[in-house]
């Protein structure tokens, strides 16, 4: 498929490259960056969300869809390609698109990694294989010992993510959110059971630049999660009393700026990461990652998860955070950053290397 992809990369007018998204996630980022670095760009939405984008003047074109995986249908494809487009993928790609041997437009990326994030089992490898500390994995519910979170496949936010102690909670609680419409039986079955470490969660966003050959940490946030945040505004006798089950769907992110010492930690997991990505998907990292971690009570870091491609919380990034500022002088954010490795690659003649 790369062959393919190349081109339809070589057809391009590579002087006027137009920038796209799906209309959710970071699009405002990504949109907003690509017109910061002189980037049209191109927003697929539907009719709903248009008036977001419109609203903010970050989108130069719209393609109106009923359903984001209209972009599989090759007549959204070709109106993309018309346009010289290359597309950045965002969490709604995974959650609602997924298909990404059928999307023959350039993506800005791997869309291989993509898949291995979304993969379980395969993100696990790969996070073993770069020897970073991780929370015990369970097999079956009837091996957790202590707190353990469980977990859904795919770009969810978060969705539908609870705390048990026992294999009999674990039932109980996954047939009460069954019921509930909260989540599906195939979710249980397809469900990842972690150690619950007891600390902070931290989400490094990192940025691998092939035309510099380094790794940029350009932002790090935490969440703001419901119903987990609000139970703090409810009496402990209320939450016996009402049964309240908390879940972790994200609703916004908050910056955050961590201590100088344990940066290393986070810069040696992303070295490792990088690493891996080479020898497991080639050509390995293009741009934006973010590792998702918790420091416990000893401020050692756990990774959790990773994420191949930009994450919602860069957005508190805009129009810069304290790292990108440090390393650039001057206003960056995730989705400029991403549109300036593009521009720089044009000019370098380099924007075959950014492509999968």
């Amino acid at each position: 498929m790369r062959d393919e992809l190349l081109r339809v990369l070589e057809s391009y007018d590579t002087q006027n490259i137009h920038i796209g998204t799906i209309g959710s996630h970071s699009a405002l980022n990504i949109l907003k960056g690509a017109k910061d670095e002189g980037f049209g760009t191109v927003c697929i939405c539907r009719e709903r969300e248009r008036k977001v984008y419109e609203s903010f003047g970050v989108a130069d074109r719209f393609i109106i869809v009923k359903d984001y995986r209209d972009l599989l249908e090759e007549r959204i494809q070709g109106k993309l390609r018309e346009m010289n487009t290359i597309l950045i993928p965002h969490g709604s790609f995974n959650a609602y698109i997924g298909k990404f041997n059928e999307l023959l437009v350039p993506i800005f990326g791997n869309r291989e990694l993509m898949v291995w994030e979304t993969d379980r089992e395969k993100q696990r490898e790969w996070l073993i294989r770069a020897g970073v500390k991780m929370p015990k994995k369970y097999s079956v519910p009837e091996e957790i010992e202590g707190l353990a979170i469980v977990k859904f496949p795919g770009a969810k936010g978060g969705k539908g993510y609870f705390i048990v102690s026992d294999a009999e909670e674990f039932y109980r609680i996954s047939e009460r959110m069954v019921k509930t419409g909260l989540i599906t039986r195939e979710d249980v079955m397809k469900a990842e059971i972690q150690e619950y470490i007891l600390g902070t969660n931290i989400y490094f966003s990192f940025f691998y630049s092939p035309v510099y050959g380094r790794i940029e940490l350009i932002a790090v946030d935490r969440r703001y999660e419901s119903t987990a945040d609000a139970l703090g505004k409810v009496p402990a006798k209320e939450q016996i009393k009402g049964e309240i089950d908390p879940t972790y769907t994200v609703i916004g992110n908050f910056p955050v700026v961590l201590r100088e010492s344990l940066l290393v930690q986070a810069f040696e997991a992303a070295e490792n990461v990088v690493k891996v990505s080479k020898e497991i998907a080639y050509p390995g990292m293009v741009g934006a990652f973010c590792i998702e971690s918790i420091f416990d009570e000893n401020a050692q870091m756990y990774v959790f998860e990773i994420s191949a491609r930009i994450v919602a919380g860069t957005n508190v990034g805009i129009p810069s955070s304290p790292y990108s500022y440090i390393l650039f002088g001057e206003n960056m954010y995730m989705g400029r950053r991403i549109a300036r490795e593009l521009k720089l690659a044009v000019e370098k003649d380099m924007l075959g290397e950014l492509i999968y």
